[in-house]
Parts: C-alpha cells; sequence; structure tokens
C-alpha cells in the first residue's frame, strides 16, 4: 500500500478529517448493540443493521480480520439539527465519498470491508429476512451495528466530532489488507 498516494488522493476529497488505526485498538460494546435494539426504528429491517449483521462477538471477529483500517469523517451544515429527516438528507454525499475512498484503496489491490452511517437506503424496501441482499457492493452496515464506539475512536485519533451549531459529523470506517 502507497499511503503517500493515498494521502494525496485523500486530500482531493472533501474529508473533514481522517484517521489511520490498527483495529486491535478499537472497542467493541454490547451496550452499543442495546441501543440498536432498543432505541432505534431499523433493527431487525435491513442486512446493514443487526441482527443481520451477526452478534458483536462475530462482527468483532470479522473486523480483527483486518490489522488496518481507515477511520474518515464528512461535516455539513443543516438549517435545524434537531430536525433528523434534514439530517439523514446529508447522509447520501458522506455515503458517496466512502464508496470513493474504497474504491482508492481498492486501486491499491486491497480487500475492503467498509462500514458507514445507519442503516443502508440503497433500496426501496430491504430483502431481509425473506431474500439476500440485493445490492451487496453497495451497502455498507453500520458502524456501531457492529459495536463500535464510535466517539470513543475519533476521541482517540483526534477526530473531533462534537462540532457547533448545525453541523453534522458522518463518520465511515474502512478496514483494508
Amino acid at each position: 500500500m502507497n499511503r503517500e498516494l493515498l494521502e494525496a488522493q485523500l486530500a482531493e476529497l472533501p474529508l473533514y478529517q481522517y484517521a489511520f488505526i490498527r483495529t486491535r485498538d478499537l472497542c467493541f460494546s454490547e451496550r452499543i448493540r442495546w441501543i440498536c435494539e432498543h432505541e432505534c426504528p431499523m433493527y431487525n429491517q435491513t442486512w446493514a443493521c443487526p441482527p443481520a449483521v451477526g452478534s458483536v462477538e462475530e462482527c468483532r471477529v470479522r473486523c480483527l480480520e483486518f490489522d488496518e483500517a481507515l477511520l474518515i469523517a464528512t461535516i455539513t451544515e443543516v438549517g435545524d439539527i434537531a430536525n433528523i429527516d434534514e439530517t439523514l438528507a446529508t447522509r447520501a454525499p458522506h455515503e458517496e465519498i466512502t464508496r470513493q475512498v474504497a474504491e482508492l484503496l481498492r486501486a491499491q489491490g486491497a480487500e475492503v470491508m467498509a462500514l458507514s452511517t445507519e442503516a443502508c437506503a440503497e433500496c426501496a424496501r430491504c430483502a431481509w429476512p425473506s431474500g439476500p441482499c440485493l445490492r451487496p457492493e453497495r451497502m455498507f452496515p453500520c458502524v456501531e451495528s457492529h459495536g463500535i464506539v464510535v466517539t470513543d475512536l475519533a476521541e482517540r485519533t483526534g477526530i473531533d466530532f462534537y462540532a457547533e451549531g448545525n453541523l453534522v459529523t458522518w463518520f465511515s470506517l474502512l478496514f483494508f489488507r
């Protein structure tokens, strides 16, 4: 992997911040999964969310098959941070940037597993649980669905995640080898 080339390419994208991490430094928590199950309306609704992604332990094992990952963050401004519909509408550009970063890694011969924001929104109705994912090449499971504590990771890597005003910070975690 030519990290210098990759960083030059990342500099051309509208990323807020990014950090390379060792996967052994990830913090996995059953509590994050509990929040998915009890507070998220997407729980048991898509292939990108629990229980479809497997247990936290299964997710941990899958993530730790990779030695390195790249945490990326984008930031966008909304009129009203309390308006969840307006906030969620800003997710698609972040997902596209995640796709671009995954392709940059693949162009260098890396195998990539990307986790991103919330539930997948690729299909009008997810095939879960009656059929296979219809667009697995475009579906990014949620970082939190894997039990990963994103705020802890951002804090430890120096990525700002609490912004003043009406700024939304989106995260993706791209595992590569």
